[in-house]
């Protein structure tokens, strides 16, 4: 686990950027040190944000069209002769309609396949159930050789980008289409497989990943108020996931809350719990969706609808606690029961 690390501030008070935005910049950043980077992309390059490589390296960008698998076999193959392929669509489509290329041409082969999932999770919005990807860490974390990355914000994103380069071997890295606030100063270090703590505390560890690492913030700061200190983890690399960090978390804080913008069948939390279970068994509560599919509507609306909020994970927080004092949970929040 990383030493803590450098938070800008409260979301609130911080300005925000998109992942894909940084997605996209960080592809054009590392074209210009690494030659043997290419970018691939499904008719989608002017929202994955990808086109940005377009415009600065156009003989190193492939526009497929609306062939997702054709793309993933193309990236494959390019990965055999030696170049760094960002495969880039929405996640919807790069882990579901391509599961059997991903598995098959990049998984099986160990290629050094990077895969740029952005428009992940119901913060998608309007676009509704059909486009919100909220199964694909699951999907993608079963798959052997796959690394699986959620970064948190837009400089953990860039990040993100240049480790996944760096790194060999088969990348699934997921972003979102809404603007989340900066959390990190440039200088905030980024390692694979390895948590960053955001805020130590003794009672309890939220571990969050991704959109819900501001939020996980934000609970911990309430939950302070209450006379709770809240740990806070930054668990930005999903596989490998860091065994260590959570192991001290149970050891230390005794009870862990889990937080993903993805269905907790399968997913994030269900990482967690997998390692809590086979080291050190604590209660464990997990804010997610609740096997459902998403719906059309305002991202702030369904945040707050399928309970991912900050006054979810706090609710999550206090079920824990009593859970390790061996008291009866609180009741669940209305919020909470729509679920």
């Amino acid at each position: 686990m990383a030493e803590v690390g450098e938070v800008k501030g409260e979301a609130k008070e911080v300005k925000k950027i998109a992942t894909r935005t940084a997605y996209g910049k960080a592809l054009v950043e590392l074209g210009k040190v690494n030659p043997n980077v290419v970018v691939l992309d499904a008719d989608l390059a002017k929202s994955t944000k990808s086109g940005d490589f377009m415009k600065a390296f156009p003989d190193r960008f492939f526009e497929m069209g609306i062939a997702e698998q054709d793309m993933i076999g193309t990236a494959a193959g390019l990965a055999a002769a030696g170049k760094i392929p960002f495969a880039s669509t929405f996640a919807v489509f790069a882990a579901g309609r391509v599961f059997d290329q991903v598995r098959q041409a990049v998984g099986y082969t160990k290629l050094n396949v990077k895969i740029g999932a952005t428009h992940a999770g119901v913060t998608v919005g309007e676009d509704g159930a059909s486009h919100q990807s909220v199964e694909d860490i699951a999907l993608m974390r079963s798959i052997p050789n796959m690394t699986v990355i959620v970064p948190a914000d837009a400089v953990e994103t860039q990040k993100a980008v240049f480790a996944a380069a760096e790194y060999y071997g088969p990348v699934y890295l997921r972003m979102g289409r809404e603007e989340v606030p900066v959390l990190f100063d440039e200088d905030y270090r980024f390692e694979i497989g390895k948590a960053v703590m955001l805020r130590d505390g003794k009672d309890v560890t939220i571990i969050a990943c991704g959109v819900m690492v501001a939020p996980a913030l934000e609970a911990s700061e309430e939950l302070s108020r209450e006379g709770i200190s809240a740990r806070v983890l930054n668990m930005h690399t999903v596989k490998p996931i860091d065994r260590e960090a959570i192991e001290t978390a149970a050891k230390e804080t005794g009870a862990i809350v889990t937080a993903e913008e993805h269905n907790i069948m399968g997913g994030f939390g269900s990482a967690v719990a997998e390692v809590v279970v086979s080291t050190l068994p604590v209660p464990v509560e997990m804010v997610g969706i609740k096997d459902v599919f998403g719906q059309s509507g305002k991202p702030a609306e369904l945040l707050e609808y399928y309970g991912l909020t900050s006054g979810n994970i706090v609710e999550a927080a206090r079920r824990a606690i009593a859970r390790k004092a061996g008291k009866a949970s609180p009741a669940r929040s209305r919020r909470s029961r729509r679920q």
